[in-house]
């Protein structure tokens, strides 16, 4: 179950170029030995082929998973100290421990000029449940759906460690009892002594330089921090494109607040 902490599996998967070390500039560079202190990388696994039945274009994508080396140097660490002491049953408490990021590779992206994008920050009950407090699951859908349509495909990089803007499904549950007691999404946060935003995109920008290759990028959102922040991480060539979708009467006040803390959405968007 747990063969990606396998030295053995690594082994094969390291040969078989199927999982790969980059650093924080997007370069590939030795899988097999550990990293020097202070450095930061990324392990890439895959491609994995991923046939999609979201969206209505419903593609097949290649999928890598990715995960810090940090991370992964740690839970392998404690996989090998519970081999060891006999402590198999307790392997399910590793999977917790890694915040494990996907890059969705859709269409012939490697070929187009300037990539269609969209880094999705993930949202359970959004895209899995299928709520309409946010708009987070029409926005991943209609993602696919532009990415499958363009003619060179594009990425998405979905990011595991993003729930409710970084705070946690946990906090973000009481977030829902305050907004439903009056406050706006941000005032919640505020509420809980916790920041409006505090999601971490660094990972997203490695990732996007090591698939970007340099190339110019077109963004899927509707946040300029978001932008800004990647551009922050060593991105020097976006274009935001507006990605506004799944306007519902159930998220409309959550839609506002956005749009009033910078969101570049406008009017006309709100009211159809």
């Amino acid at each position: 179950m747990f063969t990606y902490i396998n030295p053995d599996i690594r082994k094969k998967l390291i040969a078989r170029n199927k999982l790969v070390r980059i650093d924080d500039e997007g370069r590939q560079i030795d899988s097999a030995e550990a990293s020097p202190p202070g450095q930061r990388s990324l392990n890439l696994l895959g491609p994995v082929p991923l046939p999609l039945a979201l969206g209505e274009q419903q593609p097949v994508a290649d999928w890598y998973a990715t995960v810090r080396s940090t991370e992964l140097s740690e839970v392998e660490g404690l996989a090998t100290t519970l081999r060891e002491q006999g402590g198999q049953h307790l392997f399910s408490h590793l999977a917790s421990s890694m915040a494990v990021n996907s890059v969705l590779v859709i269409g012939d992206a490697e070929t187009a000029e300037s990539p269609l994008v969209r880094v999705h920050s993930n949202c359970l009950t959004g895209d899995v449940f299928g709520s309409r407090r946010c708009e987070c699951g029409p926005q991943l859908e209609a993602a696919i759906d532009r990415l499958a349509a363009e003619p060179g495909g594009g990425y998405l990089i979905y990011m595991a460690g993003h729930e409710g803007r970084g705070i946690g499904l946990w906090a973000k549950a009481a977030t829902y009892l305050l907004q439903d007691e009056g406050e706006d999404t941000y005032q919640a946060n505020r509420s809980l002594g916790l920041p409006d935003d505090s999601r971490d995109f660094s990972d997203a920008a490695t990732l996007l330089k090591y698939f970007g290759r340099g190339r110019p990028l077109r963004l899927l959102t509707n946040n300029p921090k978001k932008v800004d922040d990647l551009m922050a991480s060593g991105l020097t060539n976006i274009e935001r494109v507006k990605h506004v979708t799944g306007v519902h009467d159930h998220n409309l006040r959550y839609l506002q607040a956005k749009r009033e803390w910078g969101h570049s959405i406008d009017e006309d968007d709100l009211s159809s």
